[in-house]
């Protein structure tokens, strides 16, 4: 019980003082030398139960797509954000991850009242909260989690189809031993980010 407890904490202090609709904002996609960062904001019901959901990282596979579904269901709204790799080359990851959030938070179809965000301080017309392992603490930040992570792999899965030499499907685009050295045998392709250092040492052997 400890655990569900702390994991409503925030949203019900927030329902107590009279707000309605609260959203949950996270990103995933910081570290990948490859592809998008989604942002992901999610305002749920004040009623939400869904037992296991946490941090999209500390899910499986499965259990991610399938909590995905019911917050896609469920959830009263959610708003997306993907700021493609050249936007990050241009402004650099710290701030794409931003422009990410208010993008999604934007998307919402409803304005939220107040905005529990993992980790990173936003500037905002409305009053948030940034919580250090949010996605652990705060239901709707897991929510939001869950939707920003399976979003960005199903885009993933997607490049994988065109380039399968980097095992995008099981790497997710981060920098592993395999994902190197396929940039070193293959090269770079359109999709990956020329501002991180494995990228920019082979940014002269483009696969088209």
């Amino acid at each position: 019980m400890k655990e569900l407890i702390d994991n409503y904490k925030y949203e019900k202090e927030l329902y107590k003082k009279g707000k309605k609709y609260i959203a949950g904002v996270d990103e995933v996609g910081r570290g990948p030398l490859i592809g998008p960062v989604v942002a992901a904001a999610v305002i749920l019901p004040e009623n939400f139960t869904l037992e296991g959901l946490t941090d999209s990282k500390k899910l499986s596979e499965k259990k991610r797509e399938m909590f995905y579904q019911i917050i896609k269901e469920q959830a009263i709204s959610i708003g997306i954000g993907i700021i493609s790799e050249k936007r990050i080359d241009e402004i650099n990851i710290y701030e794409a991850t931003k422009e990410a959030m208010i993008m999604a938070i934007n998307n919402l179809n409803i304005k939220p009242d107040h905005i529990l965000i993992d980790a990173m301080p936003l500037n905002l017309d409305i009053p948030t909260t940034s919580i250090i392992k949010g996605d652990l603490l705060s239901i709707s930040i897991s929510a939001a989690s869950v939707i920003a992570k399976v979003t960005r792999d199903h885009m993933l899965y997607e490049i994988d189809k065109e380039y399968p030499m980097y095992d995008l499907k099981n790497n997710k685009g981060y920098g592993t031993k395999k994902h190197i050295e396929a940039i070193k045998k293959y090269g770079i392709t359109k999709y990956h980010r020329l501002s991180y250092k494995p990228v920019y040492e082979n940014k002269d052997k483009i696969n088209n």
